[in-house]
């Protein structure tokens, strides 16, 4: 599978940052993608403006938009967004839509829209569930958080999906494997500052491990190297998107500026690695999830 990172620069206003989805599918298509990744925010950027007045459904306009760039290329869009909340606040989303293909039973893709499982159409979305309250920076004063995982199914193979800061929390990279992702998918606009390039390839490389499965790391691009005034302390971007194989091995990675990287992936490679390095066969009662604490000494 060829999965096509497009690490852009999202700005303020939606109808631009939507003419860069339609540019960037081109160009991914053109050059054999099958799925084409986009950054955390691609809708709007943090700090570039209130979300809840962009928010919108998966059956609005700009989803819309997407859902049509991805049948009209015959590939699958993963797209940061921003949908309705609760109270005021907004969810933020990674839309996933477009063609799954062949199912696992190798039955061709139908007229329905749902997780990819049966071959049928896939639009969907997943809610960023580990908020962003670090560093200085409070996601949860604007944004509500999901509350569970979601793994797609594309020409039979199965996609976990991520939002940045879900990057720390290696219990939901094991669920996703245990629910059948053989690649993970994490798009981010990663927040800048001392060693925070080193953390996310770190990250990046430990939680493809703990899941012996591939990772796909897409972030926004560097508004500093691309010449962009931002606001201070909004998590805007750093670039370095990767692609990390089932053994933690970097494969590939950008540099900081926009641009898209091609990456292959063998689906042959995680079974291989899953003989050898049984991390999922192998895991106990602390690597369950809801798990007992040790008991005290003496108690």
């Amino acid at each position: 599978m060829r999965i096509a990172a497009a690490q852009i620069l999202s700005g303020r206003d939606p109808a631009d940052n939507l003419r860069r989805v339609r540019e960037s599918v081109a160009e991914a298509a053109t050059r054999g993608a099958r799925m084409v990744v986009f950054p955390e925010a691609t809708m709007r950027a943090f700090g570039a403006g209130r979300l809840d007045e962009i928010a919108e459904p998966l059956d609005g306009p700009w989803a819309t938009a997407v859902a049509d760039v991805a049948r009209e290329h015959g590939v699958v869009v993963v797209v940061g967004m921003f949908t309705p909340g609760e109270g005021g606040r907004v969810r933020n989303t990674l839309l996933v839509t477009g063609p799954a293909g062949a199912s696992a039973d190798g039955e061709a893709a139908g007229g329905e829209r749902g997780d990819g499982r049966n071959g049928e159409d896939l639009h969907l979305g997943y809610n960023k569930i580990h908020l962003f309250d670090a560093f200085g920076f409070a996601e949860s004063d604007t944004v509500e958080p999901g509350d569970s995982t979601i793994v797609v199914t594309v020409d039979g193979v199965g996609i976990g999906l991520s939002v940045c800061y879900d990057i720390r929390f290696p219990g939901q990279f094991r669920a996703l494997a245990a629910a059948g992702a053989r690649v993970t998918l994490c798009s981010a606009s990663w927040g800048s500052g001392p060693g925070k390039v080193d953390q996310w390839r770190l990250l990046a490389r430990a939680r493809a491990l703990d899941a012996t499965t591939f990772l796909v790391a897409v972030g926004q691009a560097d508004p500093e190297v691309e010449g962009v005034e931002v606001k201070r302390g909004a998590p805007t971007g750093v670039g370095h998107s990767l692609l990390v194989g089932p053994d933690g091995t970097v494969r590939e990675e950008a540099g900081a500026g926009a641009g898209l990287v091609l990456v292959e992936i063998d689906d042959d490679e995680v079974t291989d690695i899953r003989k050898v390095i049984p991390v999922l066969a192998n895991g106990r009662v602390t690597e369950e999830p809801g798990a007992e604490p040790a008991e005290e000494a003496g108690r």
